[in-house]
């Protein structure tokens, strides 16, 4: 069990975190949020790389201040930005970071170092200088490094950025298969990662946590009003300061605007039956539920 509690962090006059809590346990957790809510914040504090200014986080009852030690040895860590020694090839070096990592047995380190560079479709390159590789490969290599040891707390941080679809769509299927026995936190900001993934998320928001629940859950709170019509790029902005938009998408030489409303918001607004996570991510964030 991970307990974070109350725990608030400043870089100068910027608020990154204010009293952010929450509870986790074993499962795949979703941290949704735009960039500079804090979200890196929270994950540096919570991988022991950073102390918080107030509050505690416990990881099976033990402070990780007090004790960092407790966290690390069991985490796997994919940060936003890593670095690689420059000549070192990927099985290289996933051997000498599970060395770091504990995994002492020569045979054993091997096969788990080859079996994850299958898993992040890495084998063939496995020989290549990480530091030759593209942005998308390496981060396919961070993911490979986070997973090394067998971590039960595995943070991501935005780990899709970079990946092709299929790429994106193999690494949720690794986090996936492994997320029934560990603690893994999904940081991003992208909104299809949570809702393809987790059962349970937070959205924060100016460094706090604005909800907490299912997906579903925080879906159903504005199930009933969310309401889209297509209009001309120059009826936005009117729409906008008359009404609650939740987003704006351009379709077709036209905009697509959502709004929430408890009534139809002016003639041409239809009634979406099944607003999806998007809808209420923008719902929770602006304060409108």
């Amino acid at each position: 069990m991970l307990k974070i509690k109350n725990i608030s962090k400043s870089f100068g006059n910027i608020h990154a975190l204010q009293n952010v809590s929450l509870d986790l346990k074993p499962g795949l957790f979703g941290l949704l949020g735009p960039n500079g809510a804090g979200k890196s914040t929270l994950m540096r504090t919570l991988a022991t790389l950073q102390l918080p200014d107030s509050g505690t986080v416990e990881y099976n009852g033990v402070d990780i201040a007090q004790n960092p030690n407790v966290m690390r040895s069991t985490l796997g860590y994919l940060p936003q930005d890593f670095g690689v020694y420059p000549r070192m090839s990927a099985e290289a070096l996933l051997d000498h970071i599970a060395i770091l990592k504990g995994v002492q047995n020569k045979k054993a380190r091997r096969e788990q170092v080859l079996e994850l560079l299958k898993a992040v479709n890495l084998y063939t390159m496995r020989g290549a200088a990480v530091s030759t590789y593209s942005g998308g490969m390496r981060q396919r290599f961070g993911v490979a490094q986070a997973m090394l040891g067998d971590p039960k707390v595995l943070i991501v941080d935005e780990p899709t950025a970079g990946l092709d679809p299929f790429e994106r769509q193999r690494f949720l299927d690794l986090l996936s298969e492994a997320g029934e026995e560990k603690i893994i936190i999904l940081s991003t900001h992208i909104v299809e990662d949570v809702r393809d993934l987790c059962p349970d998320m937070a959205i924060l928001g100016d460094g706090k946590i604005v909800a907490r629940g299912a997906p579903e859950a925080l879906i159903a709170k504005i199930k009933g009003r969310v309401w889209r019509k297509k209009v001309d790029k120059t009826e936005v902005e009117v729409l906008k300061a008359a009404h609650t938009v939740l987003s704006t998408r351009l379709l077709m030489g036209g905009v697509i605007v959502s709004a929430l409303s408890d009534k139809q918001p002016t003639a041409g607004f239809e009634l979406d039956d099944e607003p999806d996570l998007e809808d209420a991510y923008f719902a929770h964030l602006d304060g409108h539920v």
